[in-house]
């Protein structure tokens, strides 16, 4: 992605969905550096106000308390003008065996109530931000874009619905949109409970004397993506004319077992061995393999990924309290 592209994002009206967010506060920030004209949208129900306070006074930020399923005339005028939309808000895949109406009416019917806001308004491009449990259980290593979508959890499914969405605005009404699947991010502001990513939930317990639990036998392979990585792939796809209509694996295609994350990090925050790795029962729906191709997003936008994962999670850890943030919302 050269700077022209970026800077021409500049006085541009965009909307981030679940912009007070892990993923979404750093696009925001991002965003609103480049001068564009920044709409935080969050209901705040995983989304954080700490998040965005560093925004606060910048007469190119808004942040509007509003679900993505709302369909009111308020929602209406937040679409007004609108150059490009980034949709980041989901229900949390921890969440969704809980409530899976509230996963379906989020992931999916948010979804299609975003588009059809964005056709409405008149708006020149939509990021859908989906997620790499839209193809189940991996059967084809490494996994490329064009991998059967086999989900295994209701998230999967609903994250999916969300996709077919996307595709049917693009082929049918000609709305230039782009899918990044999301696979494993970590980095600071990440929701540390039990909605949170691996690593910082790993980081609080470690933190408050606790032993790290690993759900199953731990040999589980993830491909840790760090989050600036996400933030430059969704601006990639808002500024390249080549990603429209694409999906693209936005992964860093480092594989670390769940086992050997929780040993690293037990060596990094508790080098006198206060600590051990607890297990605990498997999850339903976990998959256990990941090898993910991102080459397309490489070759296509030119994109690429930071490698070095225990040097960019110690740089990270360095700092736990920014990387854990506030479990306050």
């Amino acid at each position: 992605m050269t700077q022209e592209a970026l800077e021409s994002l500049a006085g541009r009206k965009v909307i981030v969905t679940g912009g007070a967010g892990f993923i979404g506060s750093h696009l925001c920030e991002e965003l609103v550096k480049v001068g564009a004209d920044v709409v935080c949208m969050d209901d705040l129900s995983a989304g954080k106000r700490g998040n965005v306070d560093l925004f606060k006074g910048r007469n190119n930020f808004t942040f509007a308390h509003k679900d993505i399923c709302d369909t009111d005339e308020e929602m209406k005028a937040l679409f007004k003008g609108v150059d490009t939309v980034f949709h980041n808000a989901a229900s949390k895949k921890n969440i969704c065996l809980d409530k899976p109406e509230r996963d379906l009416e989020v992931n999916a019917g948010g979804a299609l109530n975003l588009l059809r806001h964005a056709m409405d308004a008149g708006v020149r491009k939509f990021v859908q931000a989906s997620t790499g449990s839209v193809y189940g259980e991996p059967q084809i290593f490494p996994t490329t874009e064009s991998h059967p979508f086999e989900p295994v959890s209701y998230y999967g499914v609903s994250k999916l619905a969300g996709e077919r969405y996307v595709d049917v605005f693009h082929k049918l009404y000609g709305l230039d949109t782009t899918i990044l699947r999301y696979f494993h991010v970590y980095g600071p502001r990440q929701e540390s409970n039990e909605f949170g990513g691996v690593v910082s939930i790993f980081l609080r317990r470690i933190t408050e004397g606790k032993n790290p639990v690993v759900f199953g036998h731990g040999e589980q392979v993830r491909s840790f993506t760090y989050v600036k990585d996400l933030v430059a792939a969704n601006l990639a796809a808002a500024t390249n004319p080549v990603a429209t209509g694409q999906a693209y694996n936005a992964a860093s295609g480092i594989r670390v077992t769940i086992n050997d994350l929780a040993k690293g990090m037990l060596e990094i925050l508790d080098p006198e061995g206060n600590l051990s790795v607890e297990h605990g029962d498997p999850l339903i729906g976990d998959i256990m393999e990941f090898d993910v191709s991102n080459e397309k997003i490489r070759s296509e936008l030119g994109l690429s990924f930071n490698q070095d994962f225990w040097g960019t999670l110690r740089s990270a850890l360095a700092d736990k309290d920014a990387f854990l943030g506030s479990l306050e919302r």
